[in-house]
């Protein structure tokens, strides 16, 4: 595993070939200064917690139109998610406190495989490599985590991931059903059709300090092969854009919300009318950044496909059913692929 932020310490002129985009990023213009998008920003608080307001059914209806209404936007902000400012910052201090550690305490977490500290596996002959190292941890069921690549450093690592990662799956619980009822679709169905219980990872990414800004990416272009993902972004250094209408927008920070879009699976599975956006993460010259994905994704081998509400002569189905299959995923991003353009009908 090359250590990115020694390869850094060389200059911009000598970094190797692999992580070079020959034709440059944007155009060879800094990415920084591309234009913001505007992004909705959704309160969902009071759907997270009981209640016993009359008006609430008719609030969550409501919700669940404006969602259907904002489709057409890439991604969401989402606040009052029911996940702590507290938490958020202790989360993103953890994974500082982890990188702090040595190199050598930070490789006893390291692994060729999916689970681990490192870089992805290489499944594909990849033509340009990601300036950025992760952490990636299963964290949901708890009967799937492999705690052998959980930080046992710092103390506290475990007990915090754990308890993020609980109120994400109600979270997510929550965001699907929401998803669904604005389809006019029985509350349950994404979720019966990814399998149960859902299964949530947590990436944690980090990109070193990049000479290079203007030719070399921390993630390149990719849409997500989930079916929803929440990312907790870095609070001072921004770098996650998204494409709109062929033109790359910067993503703005807002501290205390979680970014939320749909995965590929979730495309397929409402038959095109939640799309996963393509984005990419830019690197930085002067500043490191991290930031924490928690994606859900099908049990592997489930048969994923347009739900029988949303297909009819007027809507005719868009995408043929397709097993997942977690390494055929990443494939696909290696490879510069996307899953629902293959599915397509």
């Amino acid at each position: 595993m090359d250590s990115l932020t020694e390869l850094a310490a060389v200059g911009g002129e000598n970094l190797p070939a692999k992580y070079i985009h020959p034709d440059g990023i944007n155009g060879g213009k800094d990415p920084f200064l591309l234009p913001f998008i505007d992004i909705p920003v959704i309160d969902v608080g009071h759907f997270t917690t009981p209640s016993t307001d009359t008006g609430k059914e008719l609030d969550f209806i409501s919700f669940c139109r404006m969602i259907a209404v904002k489709m057409g936007h890439p991604l969401f902000q989402i606040i009052n998610h029911g996940v702590e400012s507290l938490l958020l910052d202790k989360v993103r201090t953890v994974f500082k406190q982890f990188l702090a550690l040595p190199k050598e305490q930070k490789l006893e977490c390291w692994t060729e495989g999916f689970q681990g500290y490192g870089s992805d596996p290489l499944v594909t002959d990849v033509m340009v490599h990601d300036w950025s190292h992760r952490l990636r941890l299963i964290t949901c069921p708890e009967e799937m985590r492999q705690m052998k690549y959980w930080p046992e450093n710092p103390k506290n690592f475990k007990e915090v991931l754990h308890e993020y990662s609980t109120k994400l799956q109600v979270l997510h619980d929550v965001m699907l059903k929401a998803m669904a009822k604005s389809l006019k679709l029985d509350e349950s169905v994404f979720l019966r059709m990814i399998g149960e219980p859902v299964i949530m990872s947590a990436r944690f990414n980090f990109y070193p300090p990049c000479p290079r800004p203007d030719q070399v990416l921390g993630l390149k272009p990719h849409s997500d092969g989930t079916v929803i993902t929440f990312l907790l972004q870095d609070k001072e250094v921004e770098g996650l854009q998204v494409l709109k209408d062929g033109q790359w927008f910067r993503v703005p920070v807002i501290p205390d919300a979680l970014v939320l879009n749909a995965g590929e699976h979730l495309e397929i599975m409402s038959n095109g009318e939640f799309k996963s956006p393509i984005h990419r993460a830019v690197v930085n010259s002067e500043r490191k950044r991290i930031s924490l994905a928690a994606p859900s994704i099908p049990h592997d081998g489930n048969e994923i496909e347009p739900v029988e509400g949303l297909v009819s002569e007027e809507r005719p189905r868009l995408f043929r059913k397709m097993k997942y299959n977690g390494r055929t995923h990443l494939r696909y991003y290696q490879s510069g692929r996307r899953v629902v353009d293959d599915a397509r009908i």
